[in-house]
């Protein structure tokens, strides 16, 4: 029902600012929680934020301080801005789409393919 695409990611010093994007497609996409999530090496997939079609929103405590997370249904697209990023930030980015709001991944039905970020010291 929705394909996702992430994109934005890339190399940015420590403190500096990123801002991802996951462009859906599917004729259902405005009733879907989107989430973001990453997975750096070794490392579980984490939850890192989520928004609903009406925009209400949900971040985890690691990063609700430094992320936001929006979306522009008229473009099919959620946005996840990234400031004051860290070196633990460091992982591959995928959005996911759910029903509802969850932040367990096994819960998900649709990822995107993932979008590498690096944060140098």
């Amino acid at each position: 029902q929705v394909q996702l695409v992430e994109s934005g990611g890339g190399l940015v010093q420590a403190g500096g600012s990123l801002r991802l994007s996951c462009a859906a497609s599917g004729r259902t996409f405005s009733s879907y929680v989107i989430a973001w999530f990453r997975q750096a090496p070794g490392k579980e997939r984490e939850f890192v934020a989520a928004i609903s079609w009406s925009s209400s929103t949900d971040r985890s405590d690691s990063v609700k301080d430094r992320f936001t997370i929006s979306r522009d249904n008229a473009k099919n697209t959620v946005y996840l801005q990234m400031n004051s990023l860290k070196p633990e930030d460091t992982a591959v980015y995928y959005c996911a789409a759910y029903y509802r709001f969850g932040r367990n991944p096994d819960e998900y039905d649709y990822w995107g393919q993932g979008t590498q970020v690096t944060v140098s010291s």
